[in-house]
């Protein structure tokens, strides 16, 4: 029997990967792999856009794997996604893959590796004190003087990516050995299918601003409070975790909804530039505008392409 080609379903925020994959894979006896940063963590589930398990047409991997306070990184994704593709493929189901976190594709689809580093996450607790404690630009001007050519690669208010190559460097490689391979695309699954919805800039961000006004009349705020009482503020008052940083200060009555609404928009809308950024830079993606595209249009646009490639 032939192994089932991995699909992934790639895209900025809001654009409509969830509910499109949701379909494709009820439709082609699939199972989602479900590719982001934040969908891992219990208890981040309307900020994080998580499926409901009540709309799940078909099973769902790589949510809730860990507690908001454990760190995790693209390195565990990447065993814990292998795993779900393997053992989905050897169902005879068709792995799907969907999300937006461009690393965490990457990691679970390509010969991508990790320095041991990636895999310990005590070196970057401490680092990430030391960010708030001194700032990002000294936190650079350190990285500068131990590893310049990765220094030169990161921004200095990147504080994420100098923790990121402060902690290779700890492990003994370096940051701008690492960006080196990504231009280089091999595939741990050949045959893997990348596309990816795209969708006109004004109605994105007008989709991002309603998905958000959404999750708020959802319980948003009341999640937030639930995990500060369980005590995860570092958790989500990390940079990456939009849509819980920002209201963090209002139930500490330092914000006002209504600001931390508009800067969750704000932020939101960076986060889908820098996401189409990353996969406009594959060369496998093929890309469908779902602008005009309702859900089914988008869903069967996706696997016209699925079965043409069969």
């Amino acid at each position: 029997m032939t192994t089932p080609h991995p699909i992934a379903i790639v895209g900025p925020t809001a654009v409509g990967k969830s509910a499109v994959a949701e379909q494709v894979a009820y439709r082609i006896d699939g199972e989602i792999i479900d590719a982001d940063s934040m969908q891992v963590y219990r208890g981040m589930d309307i900020g994080t856009a998580k499926t409901a398990p009540a709309d799940r047409l078909v099973p769902h991997h790589c949510l809730d794997l860990t507690e908001p306070g454990t760190p995790y990184s693209a390195a565990l994704f990447q065993r814990d996604a292998r795993a779900a593709i393997d053992s989905v493929a050897a169902r005879g189901h068709i792995p799907v893959i969907v999300g937006g976190t461009g690393l965490y594709v990457r990691a679970a689809l390509d010969e991508f590796s990790f320095p041991e580093g990636e895999r310990t996450n005590e070196t970057r607790r401490l680092l990430e004190e030391r960010a708030e404690r001194i700032g990002s630009q000294a936190l650079h001007a350190e990285l500068a003087a131990l590893d310049p050519a990765s220094a030169a690669l990161v921004h200095p208010n990147n504080v994420r990516r100098t923790i990121r190559a402060l902690e290779m460097r700890s492990s003994g490689t370096s940051y701008a050995q690492q960006a080196s391979g990504f231009t280089r695309r091999e595939a741990h699954y050949p045959g893997a299918r990348l596309i990816g919805l795209t969708m006109e800039r004004s109605r994105l961000y007008a989709r991002i601003d309603a998905r958000v006004d959404a999750m708020l009349a959802e319980g948003l705020l009341g999640e937030v409070a639930r995990l500060l009482e369980a005590g995860y503020r570092h958790a989500l008052t990390a940079t990456q975790a939009i849509g819980y940083k920002e209201l963090v200060p209002v139930l500490e009555r330092r914000s006002t909804l209504e600001a931390a609404a508009d800067e969750i928009k704000r932020a939101s809308r960076r986060y889908a530039k820098r996401q189409l950024t990353w996969f406009r830079a594959d060369p496998r993606v093929i890309w469908v505008d779902v602008t005009e595209m309702s859900a089914e249009g988008a869903t069967r646009a996706v696997l016209d392409l699925v079965e043409s490639a069969e």
